[in-house]
Formats: structure tokens, C-alpha cells, sequence
């Protein structure tokens, strides 16, 4: 049985594929396109992975995986950090026609949990240099609690449980059994403003026209050397145009554990990276290594630099090409679909001072005032969008996808935004409650809710407050019983499980949360609290 989701309209479903938009072509296309090829595909440390050995490790994985039981229109979990067995694992499900959620290598106890409870997975793939799998406590609750879980691989592991074994069997009889391009071939991850992280189901269609599209703009071709020092599991620097635009432009893919400046400025100079990706912050650490006597030598390569994530200030973006010395591309897009790139043909002062433009000629946009109506060019509101890569549904979420979507369609995401004359899109903020701590999107209710489960605590807000480096950080306001501290405040929460980023900057115990006039909690008041009495 193919996993459910909402379909787009068989009217739209036609137009796009009449278009040359969807071309009913499972993902696995662009692997398989380069299979018999002995260009490098992936460098991760010491080891330089071709084409061809990351196609036969997909499919020798793929081929034990289905002699295990494991068959189309299941669902799998995975936790790989930025190593080749993601994208080898990526391959092999795709191939098997096994849906997964790739939750991210920072994600801890609540996450996994929370995604396996809502696609009940078949198998769950991750790795034993995660804490959490460092040894069997957790996976042993994990399977116990999640009955679906018939098969565990894990990455580093010397038991039975060796993911390395199972990509080392010979695919021996192995036939690729791929879900239908219009169905769901894997699931994003919503950065959400509820406490429930959310699942966006994207097709083989859907997703591989964004990488079409994306490589297209980019100008991405078999010379890329693309630095991933992004999470590889992001929508980001996966697939806009991401990894997975390089694989399909046969170019090759350069892992980096993390964005610092320390560790990427000599892989840029050691494998002469020409193209990556970041978020503002990491722009500027490195703009600040650069300034405290980082050489520019190691960036000689480097032609293009995307940003995207959060909100680049103009300022920070103008320095890009100042002192990184490469083309900077904002990117401004989201798991549920749209993506809008600046060209690389752009005048520098729409470089510098806008997210970019929608890359699809059937993107359909438009700026929405609080009931729903239209608003004229340049005035500030909530963005509208649908096309043929932004889905049309979350997944087994049909009360939120009441607020989220209009009867025509329509998917409001929660930023807020104006549009010029060109097109071209200015963010202006966010209308969900949700923290953008650069690039990593916070749920204010999820924390809360966690934080209510302190025996101290009587009432919990969480609001976002200005930081020059991250964009946003968080600040819990708590009423309590008893005295609280940060420090036990956020011990509390990793005792939840909570990922690091999610933890609180600040918490301030205050006598009351100010409400407002229908008695909810005022968020604007208690940002205005921060904005008069900043906390140190």
C-alpha cells in the first residue's frame, strides 16, 4: 500500500506534467543516470566514493534490506549525520520504494519518538556515535515502545546490528521495486510553530523538478565541488540544488561535519571547492576569521556562496563578495516546496536586499492581509503560495492543514513578507509562534509544554529576542513556585530530550505573564519586555 498523503488536484497534476514539470521519474534516476561512471561522487574524510561504488553500496543495502522483509510502501527512520552512508541509505530506501523521515543528527529522545509515532517505521537506521546509541538503553526502550521496528541498522556498531555489513552484502538478485513518481518517496521536516513536528510528504515528481529547476538557476554542472557543511538531511543543502543537484549534474560532493570556518577553509583549499552553502551565522564566523588573519588563499575556488535559512541583513550580504572574495546567492525557500533563489545575473543591490524570486514559472504567489484577502505590491503580509513542487498536505494532519491551507489551495507558511515590482521577495518576519535561531526553527508551544512538566513551574512563555549573530535566541518567561535558575532549566529539558538548539538562551521567573484582552498570553508585551529591559 503506497503511504497516504493529499494529492494535488488531477487538473494541476495534468498541467504540470503537459509542462515537462513532473516527468514521472523516480528520485533513484539520479543516481542510476551515473552508475556505470567512475567520477567521484561523494569525499567524506579519507574515503572518495565514484558514482558507480555509491550506486552498487545503494543497491547492496537495498538488496539486504529487502531480504530482511522489508518491502514498498513502507516507512523507515534514519539518524545519519554528514557521512556517505546517508545519502548511500537516501538511495537504498528510495530504491526499495521505503519512505523515510532523515531526522537530523542534532535531534534527540523527543524528536525520534514523536516522528516513528506517526509513520510507525519499519526500520530504523542510525548511528552509534549519536549519545543516544552510544549503547543499547534507548534503542532497546525505543523498540519496545515502537512495535512497527522490525529491523535496526546502526553505523559504527561490531554486532549484528552493522550498517557497514549490511552495505558490503552483494546486491545478489536485487530488483529496484521504487514507489510511482506521484507518490511519496520520503519525508521533510517541518520547522513547525506547534508542538508536534510535522511531516511533509514529497514525491518523486515534486521533489525532482526542484533539483532540475535549482541546478538550472545555479548553473550546477559536472565541474561542482560542492561543500556540504550543512546538515545533509536539511531541505537546503539537499536538494536546493544541494547534494543532490551535484549528483545529478555528475559533479562531487564534499562532507563537512559542521559550518567553522577552521575545519571548512581547508577543505575548500584541499578539494577546491567552488560552491557551498551556509546560514548567517556561519557567514559570520567566517567573515570573522577572515578579519582576525584568515587567508584568503584557501577560498580562491570558491565562485558562489548560497545563504539561506534565516534572514541575511544587507549589510552581512554586501561583505560577501567584499572579503570572501565569490558571488553571493540568497536562498530563500522551505521543506513544504517553494524555493526562491537571487540570479546570478542580479544587479548587487537586489543581491544585497532580497531573498530572490520564485524559480518555477508556475509558482504562484501572492501577499495575504489576516482574513485572507490580497494585498497590494510592496505592502507587508502573510505569504501565499502553490506550483508544482509545493505540496499540498501534511501528513495525517488534517485539522492543521484546515488553518494552513486556503480552499483554493493555497499554502500559507507563516512568514511574512512583500513582493516588488520584479517579483522579487523581501522576508519581513514570521506570523507563526516559532524562534528562528539561525536557521533552526523552533516550536514555542513544544518547549512550553515541556517546560510546564516542572513541578516549579506554574505558567511557561518562550519568545524570540534579537542576537547579531544568530539572528534570533530564545528566552523562556516562567512563573514559579520556587526559585529556578537557567542552568537547572536547562538540564531539565535535556532530561526531556530535547534537542541542544531548542534549550532556552535566557529564563526569566517573573509574578505574571501579561495577558491579552481574550486572556491569552501576550507575546508582544513580553518581547517588549526585552526590547526595555534587555537581560544579561
Amino acid at each position: 500500500m503506497p503511504v497516504p498523503f493529499t494529492h494535488w488536484p488531477d487538473e494541476a497534476a495534468a498541467r504540470y506534467r503537459q509542462k515537462g514539470y513532473w516527468l514521472d521519474l523516480p528520485l533513484t534516476d539520479i543516481l542510476t543516470r551515473h552508475a556505470d561512471s567512475d567520477a567521484t561522487a561523494v569525499i567524506d574524510g579519507e574515503r572518495h566514493v565514484s558514482y558507480r561504488q555509491l550506486h552498487q553500496a545503494a543497491d547492496n543495502l537495498a538488496a539486504q534490506l529487502q531480504r530482511q522483509g522489508l518491502k514498498q510502501g513502507e516507512t523507515a527512520l534514519v539518524q545519519l549525520g554528514n557521512v556517505v552512508e546517508f545519502y548511500i541509505t537516501l538511495f537504498a530506501l528510495l530504491r526499495l520504494g521505503v519512505a523515510p523521515v532523515n531526522a537530523l543528527f542534532s535531534h534527540q529522545r523527543s524528536e525520534l519518538n514523536a516522528y516513528a509515532l506517526q509513520i510507525e517505521p519499519a526500520v530504523l537506521i542510525a548511528d552509534r556515535d549519536h549519545p543516544l546509541f552510544a549503547d543499547d538503553a534507548f534503542l532497546n526502550t525505543f523498540v519496545e515502545e515502537h512495535r512497527s521496528v522490525r529491523q535496526v541498522l546502526l553505523r559504527h556498531d561490531h554486532g549484528d546490528h552493522a550498517l557497514e555489513t549490511a552495505i558490503a552484502q552483494p546486491a545478489t538478485g536485487f530488483v529496484a521495486t521504487p514507489t510511482p513518481a506521484d507518490e511519496v518517496a520520503f519525508f521533510q521536516l517541518s520547522g513547525g510553530s506547534t508542538g508536534t513536528p510535522k511531516l511533509i510528504p514529497r514525491t518523486h515528481n515534486d521533489y525532482y523538478y526542484s533539483i532540475r529547476r535549482s541546478n538550472e538557476i545555479c548553473h550546477f554542472d559536472a565541474q561542482t565541488r560542492y561543500l556540504c557543511a550543512l546538515p545533509a538531511a536539511h531541505n537546503y543543502p539537499l536538494s536546493s540544488p544541494g547534494a543532490l543537484g551535484v549528483f545529478l549534474a555528475g559533479g562531487c560532493v564534499v562532507l563537512a561535519s559542521d559550518p567553522s570556518a577552521t575545519l571548512c577553509f581547508p577543505l575548500i583549499e584541499r578539494h577546491q571547492i567552488n560552491v557551498t552553502a551556509l546560514v548567517p551565522p556561519a557567514v559570520s564566523l567566517w567573515l570573522q576569521a577572515i578579519s582576525e588573519g584568515g587567508s584568503h588563499v584557501s577560498l580562491r575556488s570558491l565562485r558562489l556562496l548560497q545563504v539561506g535559512g534565516a534572514r541575511l541583513s544587507a549589510t552581512l550580504a554586501a561583505r560577501i563578495p567584499a572579503e570572501i572574495g565569490c558571488q553571493l546567492q540568497q536562498v530563500f525557500g522551505m521543506a513544504e516546496g517553494l524555493v526562491n533563489y537571487t540570479r546570478l545575473d542580479d544587479p548587487p543591490e537586489r543581491i544585497f536586499n532580497t531573498q530572490g524570486c520564485p524559480m518555477s514559472p508556475d509558482d504562484e504567489v501572492w501577499v495575504a492581509d489576516e482574513h485572507g484577502n490580497p494585498l497590494p505590491q510592496g505592502e507587508v503580509g502573510r505569504l501565499m503560495t502553490r506550483g508544482p513542487y509545493t505540496f499540498r498536505g501534511y501528513y495525517r494532519s488534517p485539522e492543521h492543514n484546515a488553518q494552513a491551507f486556503d480552499a483554493n489551495g493555497f499554502y500559507s507558511s507563516g512568514d511574512l513578507i512583500s513582493i516588488d515590482e520584479a517579483g522579487y521577495i523581501t522576508v519581513q518576519g514570521r506570523e507563526k509562534d516559532q524562534i528562528n535561531r539561525g536557521g533552526e526553527k523552533i516550536a514555542a508551544e513544544e518547549i512550553e509544554n515541556l517546560l510546564l512538566r516542572h513541578a516549579s513551574v506554574i505558567h511557561a512563555a518562550l519568545v524570540s529576542m534579537e542576537d547579531s549573530l544568530l539572528g534570533e535566541k530564545s528566552c523562556a518567561y516562567l512563573v514559579v513556585t520556587a526559585p529556578l535558575r537557567a542552568v537547572a532549566v536547562r538540564r531539565f529539558l535535556r532530561e526531556q530530550g530535547v534537542a541542544e538548539f531548542k534549550l532556552p538562551d535566557r529564563v526569566a521567573c517573573v509574578d505574571a505573564l501579561p495577558l491579552t484582552p481574550v486572556g491569552k498570553v501576550d507575546k508582544k508585551k513580553l518581547r517588549q519586555w526585552l526590547a526595555e529591559r534587555p537581560l544579561t
